[in-house]
């Protein structure tokens, strides 16, 4: 598993991620939107802590250089 991400990709997802904690904490996680948005934030941490995106492989695409 090579990394598909550029930098500025993988901060991006983590900010996103931390926003989408943060909305799912404000409106209760136990609601439908708060699991979604847990769900999301989980997905978008572990892809930019890691630089791999399952998507990105997929559909060809890679924001990383080399």
């Amino acid at each position: 598993m090579r990394t598909n991400e550029s930098t500025l990709d993988r901060v991006i997802r983590i900010i996103l991620a931390s926003a989408a904690l943060v909305v799912a904490l404000l409106v209760g996680a136990g609601s439908p939107i708060g699991i979604a948005l847990l769900v999301v934030a989980a997905v978008m941490l572990i892809t930019g802590l890691v630089g791999f995106c399952p998507v990105y492989r997929i559909l060809g695409m890679r924001t990383r250089k080399g």
